[in-house]
């Protein structure tokens, strides 16, 4: 498979997503790339997303990802959003958690050689947060940002990850029915260096009628860790 290009026609720089098949250990990884919005000082960062649990429905078009993908692009960051394997183009099968872990190094390996001088960040929401965590010490993002994460979950050891060290965001609902909130707390509050955790009162694990507040809640977030802005003298 060739290795298809970071999309930089005019009609991608203005707002519009590009669709890439990447390669991948377990095959094809249907991708979508989208530029930061046209609105926003453009910066050399891409930030990478993961999508929730693929047995429950979730691939990367879920709503929660492509808010977080909004947030990031309306703060000047380019955004990649991806299928883990077996879900929608993306070949392969379920690998709870660990061959999908191997798909998001693969992403990031391809992020990496098409924009070397930008800075990588990483994104979850749910599972694809736990992914995103397991990774982020070895990937060494500029941030690592995870929604909902299911600490505490069967199956789902944080524990056993090693924490990253860097700039770093949780947004947890206080009102979740799948992730309990008092689990991700008491993870959070077990690491030496925690990260800024967002609590949103009265919001479920889907943020039904709360997406506008999650888009702030990452905007914020992020707002001090962006990098500076390109100007036409740096291209």
């Amino acid at each position: 498979m060739d290795t298809p290009a970071f999309p930089d026609d005019p009609a991608f720089l203005g707002g519009k997503a590009a669709t890439l098949t990447l390669a991948g250990p377990a095959g094809a990884i249907e991708a979508i790339v989208e530029a930061a919005d046209p609105e926003a000082p453009a910066r050399p960062l891409v930030a990478v997303i993961c999508h929730p649990l693929p047995t429950e429905g979730g691939t990367m078009h879920n709503k929660v990802v492509t808010i977080t993908a909004r947030a990031l692009r309306e703060s000047g960051a380019s955004t990649v959003r991806f299928n883990f394997r077996g879900v929608g183009a993306s070949e392969g099968e379920f690998d709870e958690g660990r061959g999908e872990a191997d798909d998001l190094r693969a992403v990031v390996a391809w992020v990496r050689q098409q924009r070397p001088d930008a800075q990588l960040w990483l994104a979850g929401f749910s599972f694809g947060s736990y992914v995103a965590y397991q990774t982020a010490a070895e990937l060494r993002p500029g941030m690592l940002i995870m929604i909902a994460p299911p600490a505490g979950g069967r199956g789902y050891d944080f524990a056993a990850i090693t924490p990253f060290d860097g700039p770093w965001l949780v947004v947890q609902g206080e009102a979740d029915e799948v992730v309990d909130p008092a689990h991700v707390y008491a993870w959070v509050d077990s690491l030496k260096q925690p990260p800024e955790l967002v609590r949103m009162p009265g919001t479920s694990h889907f943020f039904h009628r709360k997406l506008m507040d999650l888009r702030g809640a990452v905007k914020h977030g992020v707002r001090a860790y962006l990098p500076a802005a390109t100007t036409a003298a740096d291209e």
